[in-house]
This record gives C-alpha cells, sequence and structure tokens, in this order.
C-alpha cells in the first residue's frame, strides 16, 4: 500500500472521506517548543493541508530532550524555532504547506493569522497569551486544545466556542494558572502524553466527529501514576466577559498586554517593543562591536553580549535578556542596546 495515509485511512473513524478532511483544513500551532514540536509532527505526518506555526525563542542545548523536531546543528546555529521546525517538517512531507512565523504571539500578530483557521493547538507556555487564545477563539469561533505539563505532571482541554466553558471561565473552577516549569522541570514523556491528548482531539475537530470529542478537563501524574478527568460543563458561566452573553473579549484590550515576560523555566526576561520595529542588523552589529561588544548574528537573529550582559535580538525589535527575571533591569538593558 503505497498511500502515505493508508493505515490512518484504514481507522473507521476517519476513513478516506476523513482523510480528505485532515488535507483540507487549517491548524495554526502557537508555539513550537516542547509541546509545539510533538504537535507539529504528528499534524505533518497525518496530512493536515496547511499548518502555520508561530514561535518566539530559538533552539538552545536544553531544548534537546524533549522538543523532538530538533538537532544539535539546530542549537549550534541558534535557529528560531519556527524556521527550524518548518525545515525538518518539509523533510517529512512535503504535502502539507507549513507556513512559519517567528513573533510574538500578540492580538495583532494573531488575530490576522486565525482568520481562515480550523483549529488552533496551545503549545505556549504562559497564560498571557493562553488568554489572548481564549478570547479570539471566541470571537472567530474557532475551537482550540490547551495543554500544559511540567516535572511529570500535564492536563489538556479541548475548548469549543458556545458549547464548552472557556480558559477565563475554567480558572475560577480549576488552579491551573500557576503551572510552571520554572522550578519542577521536565521529564520528556510527559510532553508526548499531553501532545497525544491534543492531537487525538485534533483529529477528531479536523474529521469533524464533534460526539467523539472530550468533554472532560483531564490531568495525570506518570510518576506516581495518576489519571483524572474532570467534568467541568458547570464551570460556563453566561456572565464570562470572554464566552457569556455580555463578551467585552477583555485580553484582546491592549491595556493587557504585557510588554515584559519572564520565560518559563529560564533566567530569561523578554522585552518587546510598544511598535513592531524593522531591526537593521548591519548597522547595528557594526555600532555595538564599535563599543566592545561581542555580536554574532544569522538571518533571524542577533546574540550580543558584554561582560554578563547576555540577549539576543529579533528582526521584528523584540528581544530575550538571557541571565535575568528583573523585568526593570531587562528593560534598561534592552534601551541601551537599541538605543
Amino acid at each position: 500500500m503505497d498511500n502515505r495515509y493508508s493505515r490512518q485511512e484504514l481507522f473507521s473513524n476517519i476513513g478516506v472521506k476523513g482523510q480528505k478532511m485532515i488535507c483540507s483544513k487549517h491548524v495554526v500551532l502557537v508555539g513550537a517548543g516542547a509541546l509545539g514540536s510533538v504537535n507539529a509532527e504528528i499534524l505533518t505526518r497525518s496530512g493536515v493541508g496547511q499548518l502555520t506555526i508561530i514561535d518566539r525563542d530559538y533552539v538552545e542545548w536544553s531544548n534537546l530532550h524533549r522538543q523532538q523536531l530538533y538537532t544539535e546543528s539546530d542549537a549550534e546555529l541558534k535557529l528560531p524555532k519556527a524556521i527550524a521546525a518548518k525545515k525538518h517538517l518539509e523533510e517529512i512531507n512535503s504535502e502539507v504547506s507549513i507556513t512559519a512565523r517567528v513573533v510574538d504571539a500578540t492580538v495583532d500578530n494573531l488575530e490576522g493569522l486565525l482568520r481562515d483557521a480550523d483549529l488552533i493547538i496551545d503549545a505556549t507556555d504562559n497564560f498571557d497569551t493562553r488568554f489572548v487564545i481564549n478570547d479570539l477563539s471566541q470571537k472567530l469561533n474557532i475551537p482550540w486544545i490547551y495543554g500544559a505539563c511540567v516535572g511529570s505532571y500535564g492536563m489538556s482541554f479541548t475548548i469549543i466556542p458556545g458549547k464548552t466553558p472557556c480558559m477565563n471561565c475554567l480558572l475560577k473552577s480549576i488552579p491551573i494558572k500557576g503551572l510552571t516549569c520554572e522550578t519542577g522541570g521536565i521529564i520528556a514523556p510527559v510532553v508526548q502524553m499531553v501532545a497525544a491528548h491534543q492531537t487525538s482531539e485534533a483529529l477528531k475537530i479536523l474529521v469533524e466527529d464533534w460526539e467523539a470529542v472530550r468533554t472532560t478537563f483531564v490531568t495525570f501524574d506518570l510518576w506516581n501514576n495518576e489519571y483524572y478527568g474532570i467534568k467541568v460543563s458547570k464551570a460556563r458561566n453566561d456572565e464570562c466577559l470572554s464566552c457569556g452573553k455580555k463578551r467585552t473579549y477583555p485580553f484582546l484590550s491592549r491595556s493587557n498586554l504585557t510588554k515584559t515576560t519572564v520565560l518559563c523555566g529560564r533566567e530569561t526576561v523578554q522585552v518587546r517593543p510598544p511598535k513592531p520595529v524593522e531591526l537593521n542588523f548591519v548597522t547595528m552589529s557594526e555600532r555595538l562591536k564599535r563599543i566592545g561588544y561581542d555580536v554574532k548574528a544569522n538571518p533571524y537573529l542577533m546574540s550580543v553580549q558584554y561582560a554578563k550582559e547576555r540577549l539576543v535580538l529579533f528582526k521584528d525589535g523584540r528581544a530575550l535578556i538571557h541571565g535575568t527575571k528583573d523585568r526593570s533591569y531587562a528593560r534598561t538593558v534592552y534601551q541601551r542596546i537599541i538605543g
């Protein structure tokens, strides 16, 4: 059987008809780290028609134990994750149309990219972005699949506008806001487990088998052999400002957007300019070298170091300030480098 999707088509819940549907759908993946790389690979191998990958970060050595798409060469070159993911995925399945966007997942960036999407998959590491995804999901009527993991613990939930509670509703019932890999680390199997839940739900949605979509909030601890499915239907709140009867989509307001973000599990602060800019790496590199900075660049980003200061600049003016969690200090370093 030469058809690459033959085994998937033999699964009766998908079949030939379902495979054609999968091949016609557009999935937007927000985040290309641990969860994102697994989701991206499974969706690509499954034959999704169009995959848009959005990520603000680049590949580092500490990623390689769990972010399965990336190689040592990607880490050495400090390739943006979205670019590296696209490169490897196109070698897996050239039939899938893959768009890589090396940008922060802000309201301005996301809304346009989601207009023709059939599904959003959350593979981020912070709730600022998840709340934006949640409000855009409700506003544009696009389902999205939440996923998170830390240590040996993972969780997932599928949010369908008009049918399930949204993330804003859930936070009033389930204590998930504090989930972080900042101190607990993570093991690779839990990433695979969360991604398995996300991609299974994704395939159900892509073939429009709505009756099969899981309605419970799943949590598990692989190390301690615990697995729970929590019924959350009653968490849906008609007064919710994101999905209720009088929606205002509070997390799409610019006043709620964060300009500095401490990245999960790293001594790193991301700084975003108030408005996107187009940095000239050649001119900036020459200026910084003249005043003593060590500068290395590739077509996507520029690494800058001086004494204890280490940062990475992206073309759109974003910067990752390494070695600190102090937002004020990070802004000071950013302003000194950008000028």
